[in-house]
């Protein structure tokens, strides 16, 4: 089968793509998935360039997201049939730890990623967990399909379970342009939420409001921080989503108000911020951490996007032999939305 293949760490350039790559052989509980679409993430961008604590056999298959079709069941596989349309939750699980009894499966201490602990989705074809699957409608293309599943499970996680927003709340995103940004933005205002949202692009702020956010900031023309809190008339927001890291949690936490939530799902820009712990303790402030999300989760938030009430954003596709370049283009950080591999 096409395949895209990480022989080594290193830069985009050092992704391979061939057309010899066996196919995988589905398990018991397993579909083998005919690959159409296969959407980046910046967990793929950490991956290639290699994660100290993550051991992959090399050469290795990245991506977690995908859309495609059913090609083959394993054994004990019921319930599909060859030919469906289907995405995949790329969260893996055991099912059987106490957090998977309970339905809090991404808590799970065996807890993969399709693309990060095991063979992912640059390929034509991937072997995925039955349960992990869903029928997607038949008049949705692939690729905004294969956008969907990694960034919305995630920011809904963050904003709907973590966070547990409510309407008239004030929500700050931060980094417009991002695929978790895209979506968190619409889910909040679809909470009934105002939206505010920071980027160092005009051309970004005005696509993010098309798409929900209330107050843009462009960060290049004032300290967001300080436009936040002038804006909420020295309040300051309910919740503040950054998934920047380092470079900005120090303000993410001057930002909210009196017994705000800071909602935190990455570190892009390192993981070790300043924090002075008087200003949490005695603004009482909450800092919580998320990760994906649960099986219940993913179907809560895929129906919405099924529905057209949540829509995935694209900014770009390249063809699968492109994936260096779609690697490249999305490390330069001036993507809005999604970036996307069509694989068949």
């Amino acid at each position: 089968m096409k395949a895209v293949l990480l022989p080594r760490y290193g830069g985009p350039e050092v992704l391979e793509y061939v057309e010899d790559r066996p196919e995988p052989v589905p398990g018991p509980d397993e579909v083998l998935l005919h690959v159409h679409a296969a959407s980046l993430n910046h967990l793929d961008l950490a991956v290639r360039k290699g994660i100290p604590t993550l051991k992959v056999t090399l050469p290795h298959i990245l991506g977690a997201d995908v859309a495609g079709e059913v090609a083959q069941l394993g054994s004990d596989v019921t319930g599909f049939e060859p030919g469906d349309r289907v995405v995949a939750n790329p969260g893996l699980t055991c099912g059987r730890c106490e957090f998977c009894i309970a339905g809090d499966d991404s808590l799970c201490p065996d807890y993969r990623i399709l693309g990060e602990h095991v063979p992912g989705t640059y390929a034509e074809y991937v072997a995925v967990p039955a349960r992990n699957l869903l029928p997607i409608p038949v008049d949705m293309d692939w690729v905004p399909a294969a956008a969907a599943p990694l960034v919305f499970m995630t920011a809904w996680r963050l904003l709907v379970t973590r966070a547990a927003i409510r309407p008239g709340e004030d929500v700050l995103v931060l980094g417009a342009g991002s695929g978790v940004s895209t979506a968190a933005i619409q889910i909040a205002k679809l909470a009934g939420c105002t939206v505010y949202t920071t980027s160092s692009s005009d051309a970004k702020l005005r696509r993010a409001k098309e798409i929900g956010a209330d107050v843009v900031v462009n960060y290049k023309e004032m300290p967001w921080s300080k436009a936040v809190w002038e804006l909420t008339g020295k309040r300051g927001v309910d919740v503040v989503l950054d998934h920047v890291g380092e470079a900005t949690f120090k303000d993410s936490l001057r930002s909210l108000r009196k017994g705000g939530r800071l909602v935190i799902p990455g570190a892009t820009t390192g993981p070790m911020p300043q924090i002075d712990l008087r200003y949490v303790f005695w603004r009482q402030l909450s800092v919580l951490g998320s990760t994906m999300a649960n099986r219940r989760e993913f179907g809560e938030v895929m129906k919405l996007v099924f529905m057209g009430r949540l829509k995935p954003v694209v900014d770009r596709v390249f063809p699968l032999a492109e994936a260096a370049q779609a690697h490249a283009y999305l490390e330069k950080g001036e993507q809005f939305g999604k970036v996307v591999l069509r694989v068949a």
